[in-house]
């Protein structure tokens, strides 16, 4: 349980660098996130969330 508090922790870490780097660029992206279809939005996180899981699986074996 610990490690996945720490995964969320840090999560929130890169997001936040990222938006603290580039806040004008987050703000681009995210409105034309909000042009995008519901159908794209989706899957493209189920992409990302599949690419993850592999990456995971190969990291800890």
């Amino acid at each position: 349980m610990i490690e996945l508090l720490s995964a969320f922790c840090l999560a929130i870490v890169i997001e936040g660098l990222a938006y603290a780097a580039f806040p004008e660029q987050m703000k681009k992206m995210l409105a034309s996130v909000q042009a995008m279809p519901a159908s794209t939005i989706r899957a493209v996180a189920l992409a990302c969330a599949a690419v993850a899981l592999v990456l995971l699986w190969f990291i800890r074996g």
